[in-house]
């Protein structure tokens, strides 16, 4: 099957996050996790203790969907809920050791993702990819949280 033929600059540019998106689907599916189970653990890592409307609000999905998702990793011992102190009705969720070692090296997966998609570029042509793109992204809306 021959590559699609892209014409246009934004063609390629999505090509490109299609690359980077498929390297951590792999990277996420060899860990038989969903991605937004990996996101949840990687949340998770960064912020124990969060309640599941924060994941929700990260996820940008229902509390329903992350209590869905929260039970599958909790029956494979990867997070754990707490009831908070004095209020029992409020749960805080813990990645667990097991969690965050299934997700430990991502960051460096996908730098060596990064990596492989610019091999065919010199240092000079990097540098003048990043100033482009950081001109082009200086005047888009920024992302909310």
């Amino acid at each position: 099957m021959d590559a699609p033929r892209l014409t246009t600059s934004l063609e390629l540019v999505r090509w490109i996050g299609w690359a980077q998106r498929k390297a951590a689907e792999d990277w996420v599916r060899e860990r038989e996790l969903s991605f937004e189970q990996s996101f949840a653990l990687g949340f998770l890592e960064q912020n124990p203790g969060a309640i599941q409307r924060d994941i929700a609000q990260m996820t940008r999905t229902s509390a329903a969907s992350v209590s869905s998702l929260l039970q599958g990793l909790e029956r494979r011992g990867l997070v754990e809920r707490r009831p908070e102190p004095g209020n029992e009705r409020v749960k805080r969720v813990y990645a667990t050791p097991a969690g965050i070692e299934l997700i430990a090296g991502f960051e460096a997966a996908m730098a060596a993702a990064d990596e492989t998609i610019l091999a065919p570029l010199d240092d000079a042509e990097r540098a003048t990819l990043q100033q482009l793109l950081q001109k082009i992204t200086a005047e888009l809306p920024q992302p909310t949280r």
